[in-house]
């Protein structure tokens, strides 16, 4: 039997270009996202409906709550303080100033409070995309192969397992998680063909499942910690970027998507694609971590 319990509904029609990295923040009680292209940050309050908007100055991958306060963002030009109380952004580090048509893209952040990130290339063509480690010191540690599109990581419950996706290549790996922050044993962990869709944002849950947006795949799929396809949700739209498991009981799933890659026409006979979406499941996700380390 099936964890999905609802239907998915769009709850914010923004018609966006690129939405990505949704990321519920309990201190807020609100989800809070990005439009890539659209250079902007989003705030939605589920409960009054309440929808918010701030400007970045360039191509935002993602937001993710710091412990000091604020955010970490992760901008074209690197990772930046984002304070939503003044809108402004302050620069803390670049982790790859030597490749300026790279961007920052997805991100996590480990039980123990480190960020996990990655980085590609903005035209999606070289391999020169990474995930990295963001450490205490400040410096940026490579921490995987080099892709053309990196999305993810993603990290298991118990800290111990990392996922993270070369989405041209429709593959999803897995790597040891040592304490000290080093990855080891990496392996193909699922293989989605091309024409299935392309793996995007990867998200766990509490029974330590995967579940990873497809991009011109129309749905969401669950995985089992050893690969197994559990479960496919499908979508009214075609590009699901990432989800993230939110409200009181951590049981209402939020669903970026993106239509950046559809022609006028088709945009017109789908006015839902680029909306963020909602849908309700039996399995809770897992309470998000404050950015202690490094910021």
């Amino acid at each position: 039997m099936g964890v999905v319990t609802s239907a998915p509904q769009s709850v914010w029609s923004l018609a966006a270009p690129l939405l990505e990295g949704p990321v519920w923040v309990a201190h807020d009680a609100a989800l809070w996202f990005v439009d890539i292209k659209g250079h902007k940050i989003h705030r939605y309050d589920p409960e009054t409906g309440d929808k918010r908007s701030w400007d970045a100055p360039d191509q935002v991958g993602f937001v993710l709550p710091a412990a000091r306060g604020g955010f970490v963002a992760g901008l074209k030009t690197g990772l930046a303080h984002f304070d939503p109380e003044t809108g402004a952004f302050t620069q803390l580090v670049d982790p790859e100033p030597e490749k300026p048509g790279n961007r920052l893209n997805d991100a996590t952040v480990c039980p123990d409070g480190r960020l996990w990130f990655g980085t590609m290339d903005d035209a999606e063509a070289e391999d020169s995309g990474a995930v990295y480690r963001l450490a205490a010191d400040g410096d940026c540690v490579a921490s995987t192969p080099f892709c053309s599109i990196t999305n993810g990581p993603a990290i298991s419950p118990d800290g111990r397992t990392l996922y993270h996706i070369d989405t041209l290549g429709g593959l999803i790996f897995a790597c040891d998680l040592a304490p000290d922050g080093s990855l080891s044993n990496r392996r193909e962990f699922a293989r989605i063909p091309n024409e299935q869709g392309y793996p995007d944002g990867p998200t766990v849950d509490a029974e330590g499942c995967l579940w990873v947006g497809l991009y011109k795949g129309s749905a969401v799929r669950r995985y089992s910690p050893a690969g197994e396809l559990l479960e496919t949700v499908e979508f009214p739209v075609d590009a699901i970027t990432k989800i993230a498991f939110g409200g009181p009981d951590l049981k209402t799933v939020f669903a970026t998507t993106a239509n950046k890659h559809l022609t006028p026409e088709e945009k017109a006979a789908n006015p839902t694609s680029g909306d963020l979406f909602s849908f309700r499941v039996s399995v809770a996700g897992v309470a998000g971590t404050l950015v202690r380390e490094g910021v």
